[in-house]
């Protein structure tokens, strides 16, 4: 496995892991605003959410900063 590879199927993985963290992110905002979830639980989710969204990125520039 070449190391583009590996930085393709990071990239991908973590693609994966963001849109299940943007669909969390979204039920935690509707449950605060349905008072059910604390209003902490909601820096809870957007803290995990933008760090999904900054190492996908990483990779994604990673894997295009390979030589073909």
């Amino acid at each position: 496995m070449t190391l583009k590879n590996a930085a393709f199927l990071a990239t991908i993985a973590m693609l994966l892991l963001t849109i299940l963290l943007v669909a969390d992110f979204i039920r935690t905002v509707s449950g605060v605003l349905g008072d059910v979830v604390p209003v902490v639980a909601l820096l809870r989710s957007l803290l995990g959410l933008v760090a999904s969204l900054s190492v996908t990125v990483f990779f994604y520039v990673f894997y295009r900063a390979q030589s073909r």
